[in-house]
């Protein structure tokens, strides 16, 4: 293997070094989660942009490929990413079929009177494989890193520090508040509450969403008096800091060969067009 790379790097201008390093990217285990977590964020925002620019069969496909190898490549269960991949196609499920029906263009079929267009079948089609696309590589990339190392190197890369600090609180203390809710929900079976659907039952979860608002309120006082005790002063300290490595470098390059690649087939079937 490393004499063919070292064959395809010297007929490329490439050093067998650099054409050596570009293999062994690709070959050791989990080398997606040793990436730059900043590198992992940044392509994954260029890579949506790209995606939804396009509109070619072609590209789109290359692109749904290209986010199901890095999928594969991050070792996630595969049961675990068929589930979320099939949450977030079913949030546009109803678009999917209510756009060839809404489109005009060439009729396809007629159901209940409602005609079908096949521009319409092409906008679904292609707003499915550009949502499975940019999911997949975000599953790869982005799941891939835990909370606080996104928080981290989204700070790192000058977002806005309110938005980080409200990420950071919110992991911190989404488990206290659901605790919470459970404390509340507990209490409300103790007292007989039975859930039903009838108005009784409205008026309660009303309440248990009030209460909760409320308890939520007063617990992040109190932690907000806490914090200013030990010296907090609008800014968290980031202890963690990220290295650009090699690994890095060619990650980046071929990821941007990548986008390149597809939207230069996108304006070429536009040209042909």
């Amino acid at each position: 293997m490393s004499d063919i790379l070292g064959d395809a790097g010297r007929a490329t201008g490439l050093s067998r070094a650099e054409a050596n390093t570009i293999g062994t990217i690709f070959s050791q285990h989990l080398w997606i989660r040793e990436l730059d977590p900043r590198v992992r964020i940044v392509t994954v925002f260029v890579f949506s942009i790209c995606v939804v620019q396009l509109d070619k069969l072609l590209p789109l496909v290359i692109a749904l490929c290209g986010g199901l190898f890095l999928l594969l490549q991050a070792r996630v269960p595969l049961v675990t990413s068929i589930k979320r991949v099939l949450t977030v196609d079913s949030f546009i499920i109803l678009l999917l079929v209510m756009l060839p029906f809404t489109t005009p263009g060439t009729e396809m079929a007629s159901v209940f009177g409602f005609s079908a267009s096949y521009e319409g079948l092409w906008q679904a089609i292609v707003i499915l494989l550009r949502a499975n696309a940019i999911v997949m590589a975000s599953l790869a990339l982005l799941a891939t890193i835990d909370a606080v190392t996104f928080g981290q190197a989204l700070a790192k890369l000058r977002v806005p520090e309110r938005l980080v600090h409200l990420l950071l609180f919110t992991v911190r203390y989404i488990e206290v508040l659901h605790a919470e809710y459970l404390r509340l929900k507990t209490a409300m079976k103790c007292r007989g509450f039975t859930p039903g659907n009838n108005l009784h039952t409205y008026k309660s979860v009303g309440y248990l969403v009030g209460m909760l608002l409320i308890r939520s309120f007063e617990r992040s006082e109190r932690i907000l008096m806490a914090m200013k005790c030990r010296g907090f002063n609008g800014q968290f300290h980031l202890l963690k800091d990220f290295d650009y490595t090699r690994r890095d470098f060619t990650f980046s390059m071929i990821s941007f060969l990548f986008v390149l690649l597809l939207l230069a087939l996108e304006m070429l079937h536009v040209i042909a067009a």
